[in-house]
């Protein structure tokens, strides 16, 4: 089954790792996958993106453009790619830095405070996991074990250090609920 998901924010947000980790959650489970990060000269705060195909057949083409999934992490971003996003698709949102309108009626909107919840738990520089906790509770893609593994293969060993609060992150969005209003 193929899933096309999109990550898209700030350089420096964690945009980039965070499709490296989904990327890898395929590597675990024996699938094809592609990785293609896009980003501006300046890196940090200019506007990133990565494209993520997961799909048990080979890949033709690893540009994702009508995501499954969306995983926005700035305003420019979900602006520019909500409208691509395919019918039945989920989006979920940093609603501490989003305040969307949910205009299409046709997919599912998954809004989460992750840089709230990240700065409440002291885990500031990693809402981008938050994000990808609450999308693996959204959409289950893969197994929440599959992407510790994920976690625990994508974080450098000279960086050791970032591995529990990203496990912790990961944690915080898996298990966070949605209130309604």
């Amino acid at each position: 089954m193929l899933t096309n998901l999109m990550i898209a924010g700030f350089g420096g947000q964690g945009v980039l790792f965070t499709g490296k980790i989904i990327a890898n959650t395929g590597l675990l489970e024996g699938k094809e996958v592609s990785w293609l990060p896009s980003y501006g000269p300046e890196m940090r705060g200019g506007t990133a993106n990565c494209s993520v195909c997961v799909d048990d057949e080979p890949i033709g083409c690893p540009i994702v453009l009508e995501p499954d999934i969306l995983i926005a992490m700035n305003v420019p971003s979900f602006d520019k790619f909500i409208g691509k996003v395919t019918k039945g698709g989920c989006v979920v949102y940093d609603s501490s830095l989003i305040e969307a309108e949910q205009t299409r009626e046709d997919i599912r909107y998954r809004p989460i405070p992750a840089t709230e919840l990240a700065a409440r738990h002291h885990l500031d520089k990693f809402a981008n996991i938050v994000l990808l906790g609450y999308t693996l509770q959204a959409v289950h893609f893969t197994s929440y074990e599959t992407v510790c593994e994920a976690i625990k293969a994508c974080v450098p060993k000279s960086k050791q250090k970032l591995l529990t609060p990203n496990l912790d992150a990961l944690r915080l969005g898996y298990e966070f609920q949605e209130t309604k209003s």
